[in-house]
């Protein structure tokens, strides 16, 4: 019998899956979208009035359903790999059809959810545009903007975060519950066998909700994010790391202030296909570690590479694995998510193998 965990992971954030459709992908060549719509070709936004009706637009042409939300993402890639039962998420849907399409998949995938129910919102949605191997996301929280703390604190609920060990928090939900996030900040930092696990998840987070995401900082073991969202870091922070490079403020973030001093912080930076970027609080200088690239043949969908990177990565953390390994990993499930569509892994499912 092959052997199962014991949710020792959970992931918290905003899933996604619109009353309509969602996300919703376009032909990789169509860039009229993106100019309709005034989004950026590589970009992710919280949609605003004038973005409500792309989500019938993308309905109307070629399109495909698909489980969304960052750290629903990485829970369903973090569990690919782990033993079953090792991962579980919370969110906020709404009371419809759509929530349990979403619970469906989850459940093909092997993934747990514990959903706080909204009755008055619908679930939420995200249209996604892609064009050549470039992906824009519009955001409509609704129903996932409706997370509350006392899901997470309700006895059923809090004894499953008692039992977990790793906690990963996508920072889109600096958006919906910072007291949620931070109760399991403080957790963590509270049980020091326990590990947060941050991701800034996109430019404007640090950018437009950078209290929020301060008021967590202490609290990183862990903190993952690509090369844009750390330079939007940068910038808000002002000063002298206004132009840094990537390594630079990789070290500059290692080394911020921190509560459990017993754990080391870890930054995580990735950036595409350049090397991914690992700093470690107390170490004098980044450890680089080299992208496997594949041809541009292969790629279909570069949408939640990120999202996938990071699965592949905590799933190394929590297994025991060497940094290095864990890298390797995330690098693994995020060129098994660029050659499909959306933020999906191939079925029969692979086994990650060191190369």
């Amino acid at each position: 019998m092959a052997s199962t965990g014991n949710f020792q992971l959970l992931c918290l954030e905003n899933p996604l899956l619109a009353s309509d459709s969602t996300p919703l992908t376009t032909p990789p060549s169509d860039d009229s979208v993106l100019q309709k719509y005034s989004l950026k070709a590589n970009d992710a936004i919280l949609a605003e009035e004038s973005h409500m009706p792309i989500y019938d637009d993308l309905l109307s042409r070629k399109h495909a359903l698909i489980a969304g939300g960052a750290a629903q993402n990485t829970a369903r890639g973090a569990q690919y790999i782990l033993p079953a039962n090792s991962v579980f998420y919370i969110g906020c849907v709404g009371k419809d059809d759509y929530a349990e399409k979403l619970r469906s998949a989850c459940s093909a995938a092997g993934l747990r959810v514990e959903y706080r129910v909204d009755e008055t919102q619908p679930t939420g949605r995200c249209g996604v545009v892609i064009t050549g191997n470039n992906r824009s996301l519009c955001t409509h929280l609704a129903a996932a903007n409706e997370y509350k703390l006392e899901h997470l604190q309700s006895p059923e609920i809090w004894d499953l975060v008692k039992k977990a060990k790793y906690y990963y928090v996508g920072g889109y939900h600096l958006t919906v519950c910072v007291p949620a996030v931070m109760a399991l900040a403080k957790e963590a930092a509270e049980n020091k066998d326990k590990v947060f696990i941050m991701n800034l998840s996109a430019p404007f987070i640090p950018q437009f909700f950078s209290k929020q995401l301060e008021e967590t900082s202490p609290y990183w073991d862990y903190l993952i994010g690509n090369e844009t969202e750390v330079a939007a870091w940068a910038e808000a922070q002002g000063g002298d790391l206004k132009g840094k490079s990537v390594q630079e403020i990789a070290m500059h973030m290692a080394g911020l202030d921190k509560v459990n001093e017993g754990r080391k912080r870890t930054v995580v930076i990735t950036q595409g296909t350049e090397p991914t970027v690992v700093a470690v609080q107390g170490e004098e200088k980044v450890r680089e570690y080299p992208v496997k690239t594949i041809g541009k043949e292969e790629i279909y969908d570069t949408n939640g590479a990120g999202d996938a990177f990071a699965g592949g990565f905590v799933a190394g953390i929590v297994e025991g694995k060497s940094l290095e390994e864990s890298v390797d990993m995330g690098q693994w499930l995020a060129r098994l998510s660029i050659m499909e569509l959306g933020p999906q892994f191939p079925f029969p499912k692979q086994t990650y193998s060191k190369a």
